[in-house]
């Protein structure tokens, strides 16, 4: 996979469970906000002018090591060869205090759709050029 787009965050307090680490549902927003905010930088904000943009159809993640407030994290994002209509990610988050450990990684399965006709539609050029 093709490393595209990095994204420094901090872990917020409220991000914890009782347990005293990061609750696990809240990795998937790290992996969101990455996703978006990688969209974002190519100016794929959201839907486009014809009504189109990202549907996720899958999301998967595997728990590490736990994460504690206080710190910031690093999430690097990849992106695998692109089909007609989709294309997989993969994701580690890490500490920025420890670079080379993962804590946990993850990934998702991107569909391009049309969101008023519900229907899948082409990778745009300018995201397929990126990736492939």
């Amino acid at each position: 996979m093709k490393p595209v787009f990095t994204l420094l965050m901090p872990i917020r307090w409220g991000d914890m469970d009782a347990m005293g680490h990061v609750n696990n549902t809240v990795y998937f927003r790290y992996l969101e906000q990455a996703r978006i905010s990688w969209f974002e930088s190519l100016g794929h904000g959201g839907k486009d002018a014809d009504g189109c943009g990202p549907v996720i159809i899958n999301a998967n993640m595997t728990f590490i090591r736990q994460l504690r407030y206080p710190g910031d994290i690093e999430i690097r994002m990849y992106a695998g060869e692109p089909g007609r209509t989709s294309f997989e990610t993969r994701m580690e988050i890490r500490r920025t205090d420890q670079p080379d450990v993962v804590y946990a990684e993850g990934g998702a399965k991107v569909v391009w759709c049309d969101y008023e006709a519900e229907k899948s539609v082409p990778v745009p050029p300018a995201i397929r050029a990126l990736i492939e």
